[in-house]
């Protein structure tokens, strides 16, 4: 018999999910993706995008070559999904799939806090993004301000990644000197899920380029015509140009299905990202897994591609009986760009007790360079292996 695997969501972890359960599967078994966008976005070179490094056409890669695999591509927005019968509708039509994988994402929210959408540039999105880049071509100095909406986000780097970048951008466009660079975040300091060491280094990182650094500041508002910021500890800010993180979100989709968890988000086995529904998977940006410091499990694609070797490998057993089980020991690695060419590298295993057992390697040309192999081997429709996995029988 022949079984169908629907994955739903093609960003980092369904697209590796999808292409590997395609790879290990005999060809009568069916592999299917949903995905409302035509093309997938590399997040990591939107960070490149918004200094002007990358074009807007050359971060994303389409869904085509998905097809070209043997994979079925259905494009279009999901209404309704249904895990007790492995189903979903998209576009008033029912899929259905023997085996069914969540990876939709996190829906980005700006518009949860009043004037923020108008009043800056959120570069988590392709568009926002290109807009940051435009606006930082005609940027003459004054207050640059980067800003976490929340205190979880996806990507914990990238906003202290903007902030040295921008940085980087200002001293070499002679800028520099015109400019009071602010980084205000709703957390209490950067990445702190890796542990105080790693943050205090990000921190330090940060500082050393004169980027002044406010933790703990929630804002509540935005008044774009003012260009100012309002924050819950009764703090004001002024700016002359913005860019954001906005809050995160489960896609509605899921929020209105069984799947939602008291999190807001799907709750999952930690090691094999199996949900409470037989035979049903979910990975990645929309899933919260608790860690023993009592945070969440970071929201980030090498997570998701690490997630998603693990459920990839499952059901292949499952439907062949051959091969081991895999199981997810909460591995993830992280390229934190520091400016002028140099990357540092945070690797270890957030599943440690009491806390993650993670290293942050300083910056340097090598790790920046093996960045950009990444980005080129993704791009370029590679699927990175991880040997570090552990399997158990």
């Amino acid at each position: 018999m022949s079984a169908n695997v629907l994955v739903l969501g093609g960003g980092f972890g369904g697209w590796v999910a999808a292409n590997e359960i395609r790879n290990g599967l005999p060809e009568k078994h069916r592999v299917m993706v949903v995905d409302r966008s035509d093309s997938s976005c590399l997040g990591l070179s939107l960070l490149w995008l918004m200094t002007g490094d990358r074009k807007a056409d050359r971060i994303s890669r389409s869904f085509s070559s998905l097809e070209r695999k043997g994979i079925f591509f259905i494009h279009g927005d999901i209404d309704r999904i249904d895990p007790q019968r492995r189903e979903v509708i998209v576009g008033g039509k029912i899929f259905s799939g023997d085996y069914l994988v969540v990876a939709l994402g996190a829906e980005l929210v700006p518009e949860m806090i009043p004037g923020l959408q108008e009043a800056g540039h959120n570069f988590y999105t392709l568009s926002g993004a290109d807009a940051l880049r435009r606006a930082m071509a005609n940027f003459s100095g004054g207050g640059l301000v980067i800003m976490t909406t929340a205190p979880g986000y996806k990507c914990p780097a990238a906003p202290y990644e903007a902030a040295m970048l921008l940085e980087d951008y200002c001293r070499s466009h002679n800028l520099r000197d015109k400019t009071r660079i602010e980084l205000y975040a709703a957390e209490p300091g950067p990445m702190a899920v890796a542990g105080p060491a790693v943050s205090r280094a990000v921190r330090q990182m940060v500082e050393s380029k004169g980027i002044v650094y406010h933790p703990e500041h929630q804002v509540v508002e935005a008044d774009p015509a003012a260009r100012r910021l309002r924050f819950s500890n009764g703090v004001e800010a002024g700016y002359d140009l913005l860019c954001y993180v906005p809050p995160h979100r489960a896609p509605r989709a899921v929020r209105e299905s069984p799947l939602i968890g008291e999190s807001g988000w799907i709750e999952v086995d930690r090691h094999t990202l199996a949900t409470r529904f037989e035979r049903v998977y979910a990975l990645g940006d929309v899933v919260s897994i608790p860690l023993k410091l009592g945070k969440p499990l970071p929201k980030a694609g090498t997570f998701a591609e690490n997630e998603a070797h693990v459920v990839a490998r499952n059901v292949i057993r499952d439907i062949t009986g051959k091969g081991e089980a895999a199981a997810y020991d909460g591995r993830g690695e992280c390229y934190v760009e520091t400016g002028d060419g140099q990357t540092a590298y945070g690797e270890g295993k957030f599943y440690g007790d009491p806390v993650p057992e993670v290293t942050l390697h300083p910056p340097s040309p090598e790790w920046h360079e093996a960045k950009i192999r990444y980005e080129k081997e993704w791009l370029e429709g590679g699927i990175r292996s991880n040997d570090d996995i552990r399997r158990t029988a």
